[in-house]
């Protein structure tokens, strides 16, 4: 029998392994697209306007679902519930990374897009990302006596793991900020018994990409950010009901603050938060005189909250 602490190192050891190789292998051989080099592809400019790579994103989706397959103490149908949730969170934002344009942006821009018509690549992440939050919470089932606890459990499941993919993107503006978040709130969980098995290999994966990205060299994008936070919240499903529904109140109204508020003045605002966000960071960018930073640039925009 092994243990639940060792499961967790476990897990998250063989998130981190994958991952690391994961990593290695893309950035030494870029894949390309409709005949563009992978460089051009995947390059993007941060928010100093320093070349990086989103493909940490895809690194950290092979690396996490890897470990979901391969960790120790996970059921066959949260096993898959985790495949599902990781991969296609991480496959619609990759989408969103190579597809989309700053034209629509949140909820409110995606969406309203979508009313007049328009189908912009962020509404299809994020009725994507429903969806597959949804499958993924029936797969995982619930334990709930009755059919209408279940069918309940499903929807408020669901929603925890959608709505925790899309947070994720929010903070993923800055150097390690996504995954300092992540590991945050990911660690609690990982004491819990029903949570732990499915957060571990996240975690690892997530503290080995941690280096690339406060070096700004690699960035997770809406693929790695969009994955890192459904899994988070799928493992925050298997908590009990009330739980639950306090975690899917916290991540519905950060989702709706996030339309009017810029957590980034919000975290550079606040001594603490600030503290932990430049963690490991270079210091901030001091223009010469008479020459602005733009705060961001180069072929695509570096996120898109919200979608």
């Amino acid at each position: 029998m092994i243990r639940p602490a060792a499961r967790v190192l476990a897990g998250a050891a063989l998130g981190a392994v994958a991952a690391g190789a994961a990593y290695r292998a893309l950035t030494a051989r870029p894949p390309g697209l409709n005949g563009l080099p992978g460089e051009e592809v995947w390059g993007r400019t941060n928010h100093r306007g320093e070349p990086v790579t989103l493909l940490e994103g895809p690194a950290f989706v092979a690396g996490a679902t890897a470990g979901a397959l391969l960790a120790p103490g996970l059921g066959g149908r949260v096993r898959a519930a985790a495949l599902l949730a990781g991969a296609g969170a991480g496959i619609l934002g990759g989408y969103d990374d190579l597809a989309g344009s700053a034209d629509s942006r949140g909820f409110k821009g995606h969406l309203g897009a979508l009313a007049r018509g328009e189908v912009t690549s962020g509404a299809v992440k994020i009725l994507g990302i429903g969806a597959t939050g949804l499958a993924a919470a029936a797969i995982a089932g619930s334990s709930a006596p009755t059919r209408t606890g279940r069918a309940f459990d499903t929807l408020v499941n669901g929603a925890i793991v959608a709505a925790g993919a899309n947070l994720m993107n929010l903070f993923d503006l800055r150097p390690g900020r996504a995954i300092k978040v992540g590991l945050i709130t990911g660690v609690p969980l990982a004491v819990t018994p029903a949570g732990s098995a499915v957060v571990a290999a996240p975690l690892g994966a997530a503290a080995a990409l941690l280096p690339e990205d406060l070096a700004e060299r690699a960035m997770l994008g809406d693929t790695g950010s969009n994955a890192l936070g459904a899994l988070l919240g799928l493992a925050a499903t298997r908590l009990g009901r009330g739980p639950r529904l306090a975690v899917l109140a916290g991540l519905a109204g950060m989702n709706a603050a996030s339309e009017f508020v810029s957590f980034t003045k919000v975290i550079k605002n606040t001594p603490v938060l600030d503290r932990i966000d430049m963690l490991g960071r270079r210091p901030p960018a001091v223009p010469a005189p008479g020459v602005s930073v733009p705060a961001q640039a180069g072929p695509a925009p570096v996120a898109d909250p919200a979608g």
